[in-house]
This record gives structure tokens, sequence and C-alpha cells, in this order.
């Protein structure tokens, strides 16, 4: 039997050698082709829906995998036609023998010719030679061999003298047949009986008589030694190009995947004339996350920049690693930069100085950005199911205009995909996920402890990826997001007499915000005569200190669509859609209570109308390559997004157009070039302004250098 190398990279010849490897080295393996080829097809996949493998590895080797499946059954039926053929021969080799041992007794018991006694004949056997010969079978064959059902019936000789013996290519012995004619009663040791030794095997050159039955077999001997010989090829290869080691490291070693990135980002913040910078503009998460403000006092209210560019350097850099326990568990850990612990960036500002940190050199912190346990089972692109538990990446199929590309989600979700056909993969995500949990000992300063106030989302998706032809595909998405305990809620009375002083309704405020939301003021103070050492406020014209929540309730219907052409692969060309909409939002309600997001005032609306809304929309295309995974390979996209003031919750949401959070409008423009597998360079633009309200206009440029591994 011969066999073809055949010559593949270092790469995709150790994948071959890890998909196949397991199942070539179980005996009988041609002839069981079938759940091997699918465990390997299933394995290609699985691989290239995890990104080891590109497409076009993965397409290469579902084919190699098809072939060598097909040459495995033909090389199957072959060794079934052989172990036909041999159990044909060895049938016949002992009718041979048998008459030949009762010839000889006959010869010896008479001294005279024996009466004329027909042995039976032994029926020649026609079995279709095949084309080459491996091995052959011997007079040892240690036990009988199914018939096959392709060796025809069996002609009966007419001669008793002309009967062939049966050879074989290696040791079957020629045995001759004896004619009891020929023997005399006085001379019984004279009989023309030819040797039962082995006769030699002719040369591929010399004739073989017609009457020899060729038999293909294949010894296990072989086929295990075939197996070996490639094995030891490629990973004589692996070490010898040092890309595959396997006796390098010990075996806990290989269920670690370390991956991380670095950026480096320089960014322009630029701000046009015409800004409203009467202080309209308040920055309501500056108080929240410090000491409550005294409306009443002599400090100015925190408020955003809206007149002065800025220019900055930002650091990103992320560690991280997967870690296979077994069972289909895995559990993962990354850590981060930041100059705070925003949720929605991993941003460092070089230089910058915040949080006991930065300038002069200074080190930077380093923050615990993801930490999980997951179980999965299928993972393949039609086929998934995974529990994760902890800290992980967004689980939704959505855009950053939701929910920022940085934030990590905490608690606990499920998710799912299963194929209905070959075109259609519905998928599935539902999970819960705390964003406060009150302290245990709340509030410290205090014997009386006050109720929790707990806040949840609550998050479920549900849509289809629909293969719409060879090069196009839609993956649509509905989802819909609960926030419970997210708004404000207003306390009870309470006479504060300093900043110490804690209402019951305090941590209803948000731990974290960006800007846009619409906010209420948390606290009931009661006006009360008198100076404070008297027990009084001056009828509430001192000591008014406050803390502000949202003032709308959160409940997010969300959809989002990507409508992807592949014609011209790997250029691409995508299309992006998101509408999302607050199906709690109350404008009477809000406008009861709203600090700011008013408009003029009116007899009807003596503090100003609220002008927020209620809706956000996102259209985008994106051209050119997108997983930018070779040299200069490059993308460019465009959008326009409009995000009303109380749509989403501002504080989840992206953290780079218009300086992040809501109620803002405007175009983005972005364009990527790979300069190798690892590395790439951005260019990015973006132009908002404000929705409603006072007139807030900002214009920020990036550019990236990313290296990832």
């Amino acid at each position: 039997m011969s066999y073809s190398k055949r010559i593949f990279t270092p790469r995709t010849t150790l994948i071959m050698a890890c998909l196949f490897g397991a199942a070539a080295v179980q005996p009988g393996f041609a002839a069981e082709a079938a759940a091997p080829q699918s465990v390997t097809l299933s394995l290609i996949n699985r691989l290239a829906a995890r990104g080891v493998l590109s497409e076009e590895d993965s397409a290469d080797l579902r084919l190699m995998a098809e072939a060598d499946a097909a040459e495995a059954r033909a090389q199957a039926a072959l060794t079934q036609a052989a172990l036909a053929q041999a159990a044909a021969a060895q049938a016949r080799l002992k009718a041979v023998l048998a008459q030949n041992a009762r010839l000889r007794g006959v010869a010896a018991g008479s001294t005279a010719e024996p009466a004329a006694e027909e042995p039976q004949p032994v029926p020649p056997v026609h079995v279709a030679r095949p084309r080459y010969s491996t091995a052959v079978v011997s007079s040892r064959v240690s036990a009988p061999m199914p018939q096959s059902e392709d060796i025809p019936a069996a002609e009966t000789a007419t001669d008793q003298a002309d009967s062939s013996a049966v050879s074989t290519e290696a040791a079957t012995p020629r045995i001759a047949r004896v004619n009891p004619a020929a023997q005399t009663a006085t001379a019984p040791t004279d009989t023309a009986v030819e040797s039962s030794a082995p006769a030699e095997v002719p040369a591929a050159e010399d004739k073989v008589p017609d009457d020899t039955v060729r038999v293909t077999y294949v010894p296990e001997v072989v086929k295990a030694q075939l197996r070996e010989e490639i094995k030891n090829e490629v990973m004589d290869q692996a070490r010898a190009e040092n890309w595959a080691s396997p006796r390098a490291f010990p075996d806990w070693v290989t269920k670690f995947r370390l991956f991380g990135d670095t950026r480096i980002r320089f960014e322009s913040f630029k701000v046009p004339t015409g800004n409203d910078n009467t202080g309209a503009l308040l920055n309501f998460n500056a108080v929240n996350t410090g000491a409550p403000f005294d409306t009443r006092g002599t400090v100015p209210f925190p408020t955003l920049n809206v007149d002065q560019d800025r220019n900055r350097v930002r650091l990103r850099a992320r560690l991280g690693a997967a870690v296979d326990i077994g069972q289909n568990f895995t559990t993962g850990l990354r850590l981060a930069t930041g100059d705070s612990n925003s949720p929605v960036s991993q941003n460092q500002t070089l230089g910058g100085v915040g949080s006991g940190q930065g300038g002069n050199f200074s080190k930077y912190a380093v923050w615990l950005d993801r930490a999980f346990l997951r179980y999965e089972r299928g993972g393949l692109p039609d086929r998934d199911f995974s529990v994760s538990l902890g800290r992980f990446d967004n689980p939704f199929f959505s855009t950053s205009m939701i929910w920022a590309d940085d934030l990590g989600f905490d608690g606990a979700v499920a998710q799912g995909r299963f194929g209905l056909g070959e075109d259609i993969t519905p998928f599935y995500a539902i999970g819960a996920f705390p964003i406060f949990n009150t302290d245990l000992n709340y509030p410290s300063n205090q014997p009386a402890k006050l109720k929790s106030n707990d806040k949840w989302i609550y998050g479920g998706q549900v849509g289809v990826t629909w293969e719409l032809g060879k090069d196009v595909s839609l993956k649509l998405g509905a989802a819909f997001y609960q926030f419970q305990n997210i708004e404000g809620k207003r306390s009870t009375p309470i006479e504060p007499f300093s900043a110490a002083d804690v209402g019951d309704t305090d941590t209803s405020r948000p731990a974290f915000a960006q800007k846009g939301n619409t906010y209420m003021a948390l606290r009931d103070i009661i006006p009360v005569a008198g100076d404070p050492s008297v027990g009084g406020n001056q009828n509430g014209t001192i000591n008014r200190f406050q803390y502000f929540g949202l003032a709308s309730k959160f409940a997010v219907a969300a959809i989002d669509a990507r409508l992807d052409f592949n014609q011209f692969e790997p250029f691409q060309i995508s299309l992006v859609g998101e509408f999302a909409k607050n199906r709690s939002f109350d404008a009477a309600a809000i406008e009861a209570v709203a600090e700011n997001n008013l408009g003029a005032k009116s007899t009807a609306h003596p503090d100003g109308e609220f002008i927020g809304s209620d809706t956000a929309w996102l259209i985008g295309v994106t051209l050119g390559d997108v997983a930018l995974q070779k040299p200069w390979k490059w993308n460019v996209s465009l959008g326009y997004r409009k995000v009303g003031s109380d749509a989403l919750v501002d504080g989840f949401v992206d953290s780079d157009f218009g300086g992040g959070g809501t109620n803002v409008k405007g175009f983005t423009f972005g364009a990527n070039l790979a300069l190798s597998p690892g590395v790439k360079i951005g260019l990015h633009w973006m132009s908002a302004t404000q929705a409603d309200g006072p007139v807030f206009k900002n214009d920020i440029l990036q550019m990236d250098f990313n290296g990832k591994f």
C-alpha cells in the first residue's frame, strides 16, 4: 500500500495533527470513518468560531476531512474484500490438505493400485484481483474469516489429475495432488508426493501462475507503523520550526490562555464658540460622588466645560487569562488600567491627577476588570449554551449607544444559540445584574440603620442570524432591560445640620453618571426657624445639603439589526441600525420634580417646560475588512445617532461621543489600518450637539495605536 504526503503550513499541520490524531491512532479507523469525520468537522467549526482558525484554513480543513473520510471508506471496502479473499483461500487450502492426507493414507495402506475411488473435486474460487496488494495471507491463519458476498459460485473440476495447487504471495505452501495410480505397494517410500515445505516467493517480474489467488490485506502492524511515521514526521517538523513544543511545559500550562492589549490614544477635545456658558449644564455626578451640596451656600454648583479646548494622551492596558478547569468549565480574570472606577472606560490620562494617583510620573492604579466562572456546552456557531457568573463582557447584541464598549456586567447570564437548518440560527440571552448593593452597616455614623435600596437590571434578548444568500447575512435582536430601583426617591422630611447627616433615600442617587439624564432633589428638607445653634436652618435658607437622583424610571425596549454583504470578501459592507425607547418614561411626572432639561418658563410651567425625550436611534455603515488580521487591511465607518435625555441611563452609554452620556446627536467617522496581525492604528472623529436644552457642541478627534495579543 502506498500513501502520499500532504504539505501544510506549520500552523495548519499542527491543527491537523490535533484534529485527526485522536481518531487516527485507533485501530480500524478506516472502517469507522463516519464518526471521526463528524467529530473532526465539529472541532474545525468550533476552532473557526473561536477565531483559532481563519475562514480560509477552516474551509481547507473541512475539504481535507471529507477527502480523508472518503479515502478511508474506500480502503475499508478493499480491506473487506481482502478478508473475503483470504477466507476463500484458507478454505480451499484446507480442502486440498485434507484430500492429500486422504490420498496418502490410501497409498500407504495398499500394495496394489487402489480401486477407482473418485475423490471429491475442489472447486476453484474466482476472485477479482485488485489493482495492487500490500501483503499476503499465509497458511498460518489463526481463525476463520467471513466469506465475501462478491465471491462467485465455485466451478466443478472434471479432471482430478489437473487440480491446481493454491499459492499465495509469501508463505502459502504449494502442495501437489497425489495420483493413486502412480504408486505401487512395493515402493511406498517412492511415492510421488511433493514436499509440503513452503515455496519461495517468486520475484515481481516472474510469471505468476494463472491459478494463483492474490489477496490484498493491510496488516494492523503496517497501519500502526504508517500512523506512527506520520505522527513523528509532523511532531519533528513542529519541534524543528519551534511552533509546537509538546514536551516543553507541564500539562497544566496548556490549559491557560493569556490575552491582552495596549492602546495609546491622543485625544483632542474642541468646543466651538456659541455654547451656553451661564452655568446651565450642571455636573450632577460631581455632587453625588462627594459630600452633599449646599444649595443655599456660597459655592457655585459644579458645571461642565463648555468653552475651553483640551488635549490629552491616554493609556489603556489590559491583561487577562482564561483557564480550562475541566468538565466544560472555564474561569477568567482580567486586570485593566483606569484613572477612576468609571464602569465605561479603562483609560488612564497620562499626567492626569485624580483619586490619589497620577502626575509627576507617579504610578497608576490597576483595577479588577473581569472575573467570572463559566459553564459551556456546544461551542459551535450554530449550537452553543453557556452560563456565566461574576463579572464578564456585555452578553447582548447591541452597539455602544446603549452599552459602552468597555462596560462589564456583574451578575449571572445564560446564553445560547441553536441552528434551524443551514440558514437560520436563533439566539437568546437572559440575565440578572446587580448595579448597587446597600452597605451592610449603612449609615455607619448612626446607630439606627436604614432600609436597603438595592438596584438591579433584568435583561433578556432573543434574535436570529439569517443567511439570506451565499454572500448576505442578517442579524436581528429584540431586547428588554428592566431597571429596578434606579430612579431617585424622595426622602422623609429631614433637617440636616451638616454635610455628614444622612437621608433615608440618599442611596437612590447614581453611584456613577455621565451627563444628559434628568435629575431630581432627593432630600425633603424641612424649613425651621432659628439658627443651627438652636436647631434651626433659618426657614430653609441655610444648610440645605442635597443629593440628586434620576427623575425618570427606566424600562428600555431595544431593537438591533446588522446586514452584512460579503460578496467581495474579505472586503465587507455592513449596515447597522439600533432603536431604543424608555417604556417607563412619564413626561408629566418628570417635569414635576426636574432640576434640569427645562426650557423657557411660562405661566403653565413656572420652573420651565420639560424638554427631554424617551427615544434613541443610530444608523451606521462600515466598509472594508472587519477582522484586520493581515497587514495593510483597512476599514472605514460612518454613522449618525440621536439619543434622547431619558431614553437610556447615561451612566452606561458610550463615553466618547459628545464627551459621554445622553441628550446628544451628531455624526461619527472612523478609519482603521492594520500594520500586522496584532497592531493597528485608528483615527476617529465625532461631532456632537446637545439634542434638547442649552446649546452645547463639541468635536472630538482621537488617534489610536493598538497592540493586541
